[in-house]
């Protein structure tokens, strides 16, 4: 018979609640979460407001007013959305938010959206409700807690407009946190930047005819040439990456340090015998931002032109997306926050796309971090799950960073 399972504090069956919503692309139960977030702001005494960009698709921000609200405020950014699942591949009903005992005695919170991003949203509201517990009516700068939609999407309808809209403008940010990753080493992964995400698709047109004649200046070894050009850089990055080093200056090379390119789809053509008018190719292409995008750009138009092939940029992200951490005011807080309670954070680059890509081209610095460490990838993956301990671990770190940062002097 299998051990009974412990009584759990409020904090991790709010988090339950929390997971059991269907936010899931690409029908997510936006109107059930809204609720749930404004209950919890209710029971938070945190005024709100409710701002959408499409119909449907709500972003609730949480406001705590700090002592001098005319200084740049502290946002604490999640998005509520979550990726499909494949149920078959699950050990647990993934939207259950069971809660069972692995064979080193941890408990997990097995659900779609333990580790992208939930956990984060919640710790949020939890280590306020702990700072409100200790007595803490006010801090310094004003705090907003901002829970967006659509991000799994490319956040046309949530964050990329909210941006330029006045409900966000007024919120007057100094600093945003945002996501991270889950960190199987012994730290807290912090992300000051992140690749530039270009979705390009290739096409290629030519003659066409019986798929048994040479025909001249036909589609495929044109865009074969492009394909062949691009898995060829492809190559070279990912051996600078298992490298580990720069041979010529001796840097450390990290994910971030390198561009990732991926063939994602490929169409075209009618039958086996007919030779096709057009063919197309779709890659994934992740920039770094030590890459000079203007350069890089040239070269892949150059590549296209050359193979008389056509290029389109379903999505191509150009602008500034560093944040400065040497001499940050912010960075040196949550410092602080680390050496208080013995957890280390590593600065990276992150590999994907996130919300603060939006923010960042603003002018407005932002830190990705999730506090998961010690435990394996699994944003996007089966079996989604974090412990019991690390998320309230989780709590207590952001109990702390939030009363670190929002005092943080003029």
């Amino acid at each position: 018979m299998a051990a009974s399972l412990p009584e759990f504090p409020t904090s991790v069956k709010n988090f339950q609640r929390y997971l059991q919503i269907k936010t899931v692309q690409p029908t997510p139960d936006y109107a059930t979460c809204a609720q749930f977030l404004r209950d919890m702001a209710d029971e938070l005494g945190l005024p709100h407001q409710v701002y959408e960009m499409a119909p449907g698709k709500p972003i609730v921000v949480m406001t705590w007013e700090g002592k001098d609200p005319t200084l740049p405020s502290i946002g604490l950014n999640s998005h509520t959305d979550v990726v499909p699942v494949y149920e078959e591949f699950w050990s647990e009903d993934p939207f259950a938010a069971n809660i069972v005992q692995d064979d080193a005695g941890e408990h997990r919170i097995i659900a779609r959206g333990t580790q992208d991003m939930k956990i984060v949203g919640m710790c949020y509201l939890e280590a306020i409700r702990e700072l409100r517990n200790r007595g803490v009516k006010q801090l310094l700068r004003t705090v907003h807690v901002i829970f967006v939609p659509d991000e799994e999407i490319g956040s046309a309808d949530g964050m990329k407009q909210f941006v330029h809209r006045d409900g966000f403008k007024q919120l007057n940010l100094g600093l945003m946190l945002d996501e991270g990753v889950a960190n199987p080493d012994n730290s807290y992964k912090v992300f000051y930047g992140e690749k530039a995400p270009w979705w390009a698709r290739f096409t290629a047109e030519g003659n066409t005819g019986h798929g048994s004649k040479f025909i001249p200046n036909t589609a495929g070894p044109k865009l074969a040439n492009v394909i062949n050009a691009l898995l060829q850089f492809r190559d070279q990055e990912e051996k600078r990456l298992v490298a580990g080093k720069d041979e010529a200056t001796g840097k450390v090379i990290r994910e971030g340090d390198v561009t990732s390119v991926n063939l994602t789809m490929l169409s075209g053509g009618k039958q086996h015998n007919i030779v096709p008018h057009a063919l197309e190719a779709c890659f994934d292409i992740r920039v770094s931002p030590f890459v000079d995008y203007e350069k890089f750009e040239a070269w892949i138009a150059e590549l296209a032109r050359t193979n008389d092939v056509t290029i389109q940029y379903k999505q191509q992200y150009k602008a500034d997306n560093l944040t400065k951490l040497e001499g940050s005011p912010w960075w040196a807080a949550m410092g602080r926050v680390g050496q208080s309670l013995g957890i280390e954070h590593d600065a990276d680059i992150f590999s994907g796309a996130t919300d603060s890509r939006w923010v960042r081209c603003l002018g407005i610095p932002c830190l990705g971090v999730s506090p998961m460490r010690n435990l394996p990838v699994l944003l996007h993956d089966h079996n989604e799950y974090v412990t019991v301990n690390g998320y309230l671990e989780g709590i207590r770190y952001y109990e702390q960073l939030i009363e670190e940062l929002a005092n943080v002097a003029a």
